[in-house]
C-alpha cells in the first residue's frame, strides 16, 4: 500500500452487480491518488471472491472492524438508501472521510443529522451528486459565466426517470416504498436538478405538482403486481437567484420520446443537452448552442481537460462516477453540505405538492 494514496473502505461491493462494482471500482483503479484497500460483506462465503474479482486484500464481516482499520483512510458507502445513516454514523464516530452515494438520507431530518455528526466528529463528508460533476456539466457551467449566452433568461429540463415504470427488476422493488427515500424525485429528479441548480443557481421559490400515475407496476422476474405508492410524475416551476424562470417535469419509466431534454435560454444565444435517459452519469450527453436571436443551434465539443478519469476506454458510467475523486482532492467535489441543501429543496417540493402552495428553501 502506498502511503501516498487515499485508501478506500468500500461497502456495497458485489461481483454480480450494484452502483460500485459498475461505477466506483473501475474509476478508482484508475486513479493514481486512491487505492482500494478493503471491502465489506456481511457473507463470509463471498469474502475470498470479492478479493479474486476485484483485487483487494482486505475484505471485513464487520462494519466496525472495516471503519476502525488502520488500512482504511475513507469509507465509500453505496448501498441502498435506507441503510446510509447507520454505516456513515459509524464510519464517522470512527474519524473516517465519507463518501455517501445519493440520496444522503432517507429524508432532510437524516441528511441534517449526518451534515452536522461530520463536522462534529471533525472528517469530511463527500455526496454522490454525480450530475454536477459530468464533464460537460462542468464546461457547461464555464460556457455561460463567461458570458457566451448573455444573460440567462429562462431554462427547461424535461426527463424520464428510466425506472418507476410500468415494470421493475426484483432488485429495484424497495424504490417505489415511499419509506426507503429512493423514489423517483429524490434519486433521478434531485440529482438530474442539482446539476441544473449548480450551472444556473438554486430556486429561491417554486411550486410543484406531484401524482401517483401507475398505482402498480410489475416485477419483471416474477409477473407479480406490487403496489407503487411513490409519485411517477414530478413537475416543479420556480425563480432561480439569478431571476431567471425553471420548469423541470420528469415521468417514470422509458419513453419513445424525450427521455432527457435540457435548454437553457440567453440574451445572447441557447444551450440544448440532450441524452437517452435522465440519469446524467450513466449516459453521455451530446451539448448543442446557438449564438445571437435564432441562430443555428451547433454540437459543442468538450474539451479534453474536463475529463479527469485517465483511462479513455471506461465508458460513461465510470468515467462520470469517477469525476468525483479528482474533485475531493481540489476541494471541489459535492459536499454534506451541499446533500443538505438539495434534501431540503426535495422537502419544499414535497410540501408545495402536498399544500398547494409556493414554497422556499434555504440554500445558504
Amino acid at each position: 500500500m502506498n502511503a501516498n494514496k487515499t485508501r478506500v473502505g468500500i461497502i456495497g461491493a458485489s461481483e454480480k452487480r450494484g452502483w460500485a462494482a459498475w461505477a466506483h471500482i473501475p474509476a478508482l483503479k484508475t486513479l493514481p491518488d486512491y487505492e482500494i484497500s478493503a471491502l465489506f460483506t456481511s457473507k463470509m462465503e463471498h469474502t475470498d471472491t470479492l478479493k479474486t474479482a476485484f483485487d483487494v486484500p482486505l475484505v471485513y464481516n464487520e462494519i466496525q472492524e472495516l471503519v476502525h482499520s488502520k488500512a482504511v483512510d475513507m469509507i465509500l458507502v453505496a448501498v441502498k438508501v435506507p441503510s446510509h445513516f447507520e454505516l456513515i454514523s459509524a464510519a464517522a464516530a470512527a474519524g473516517k472521510d465519507v463518501f455517501s452515494e445519493w440520496p444522503l438520507g432517507r429524508n432532510l431530518q437524516e441528511a441534517e443529522a449526518l451534515t452536522a455528526l461530520v463536522k462534529e466528529k471533525g472528517v469530511k463528508g463527500f455526496v454522490g451528486l454525480q450530475s454536477r460533476s459530468v464533464p460537460a456539466v462542468r464546461f457547461i457551467r464555464d460556457y455561460i459565466a463567461q458570458g457566451h449566452i448573455g444573460e440567462v433568461l429562462s431554462t427547461t429540463m424535461v426527463g424520464a426517470g428510466i425506472l418507476y415504470g410500468a415494470a421493475i427488476d426484483q432488485a429495484n422493488t424497495y424504490i417505489v416504498n415511499p419509506e426507503t427515500g429512493a423514489g423517483l424525485l429524490p434519486v433521478i429528479f434531485s440529482n438530474a436538478v442539482d446539476a441544473l441548480c449548480h450551472v444556473l443557481g438554486e430556486f429561491t421559490s417554486l411550486s410543484a405538482t406531484t401524482a401517483i400515475r401507475r398505482t402498480k407496476t410489475m416485477v419483471i422476474e416474477t409477473g407479480e403486481e406490487i403496489p407503487a405508492n411513490t409519485p411517477d410524475q414530478v413537475a416543479v416551476s420556480g425563480i432561480l437567484e439569478s431571476g431567471a424562470v425553471a420548469t423541470a417535469h420528469f415521468r417514470g419509466g422509458t419513453l419513445p420520446g424525450t427521455n432527457f431534454l435540457w435548454e437553457i435560454n440567453g440574451t445572447k444565444g441557447d444551450i440544448q443537452i440532450t441524452a437517452p435517459g435522465a440519469s446524467l452519469a450513466v449516459f453521455d450527453l451530446n451539448v448543442k448552442a446557438s449564438k445571437g436571436e435564432n441562430g443555428p443551434l451547433e454540437e459543442l465539443i468538450i474539451p479534453a481537460e474536463y475529463n479527469l478519469i485517465p483511462d479513455g476506454s471506461l465508458g460513461p458510467i465510470p468515467t462520470n462516477t469517477g469525476q468525483n475523486y479528482p474533485l475531493i482532492l481540489s476541494g471541489q467535489a459535492p459536499t454534506f453540505q451541499d446533500a443538505m441543501i438539495r434534501h431540503r429543496m426535495i422537502h419544499a417540493i414535497e410540501t408545495s405538492a402536498q399544500t398547494g402552495e409556493r414554497q422556499s428553501y434555504d440554500f445558504r
